[in-house]
């Protein structure tokens, strides 16, 4: 095939609208614009949103307003109260905890929070830790163990 014989193909080419040429053609009278109106006047350019002064919808729904961050990470929580049911000399790994059913997947990084109390002394493997946890363990004689960090780095 040569470059003179390239067509696009059946229905990729549309002729162009020619609006306002009579009621035969389809699009007469009011040529697309429906009836009266601001925006079937000429010049007329609204912002995306306008209600013509009304209130927009986007404010008249408080939720919806501020943004996402991209960059938030979801962490998998996991309370002492939890890894209190591991026996003394336990290495509480994120395996383990899936296990157990403390945790639901191992695709999240782990946080470990101080809510509850620590009487074993566990080596406890996670992401990261809250200061208090962190204290509780190894108050209670075990090592908290924190993996390469989970926020994507």
């Amino acid at each position: 095939m040569l470059a003179h014989q390239l067509k696009p193909p059946r229905g990729a080419k549309h002729r162009r609208k020619r609006v306002g040429r009579g009621n035969a053609s389809g699009r007469g009278t009011y040529s697309g614009r429906g009836l009266k109106g601001q925006k079937s006047r000429a010049g007329a350019n609204l912002k995306p949103g306008f209600e013509g002064g009304q209130t927009r919808l986007i404010k008249r729904l408080p939720e919806r307003r501020g943004f996402t961050n991209i960059f938030r990470v979801e962490y998998s929580e996991v309370n002492l109260a939890d890894l209190s049911r591991f026996e003394a000399g336990t290495e509480v790994t994120l395996e383990l905890l899936k296990e157990r059913r403390i945790i639901k997947t191992l695709r999240r990084p782990v946080k470990v929070l101080a809510t509850g109390e620590l009487k074993a002394p566990l080596t406890v493997y996670a992401h990261k830790f809250s200061m208090a946890a962190r204290q509780k363990i190894e108050a209670a004689g075990g090592k908290a163990v924190e993996l390469g960090s989970g926020d994507g780095d």
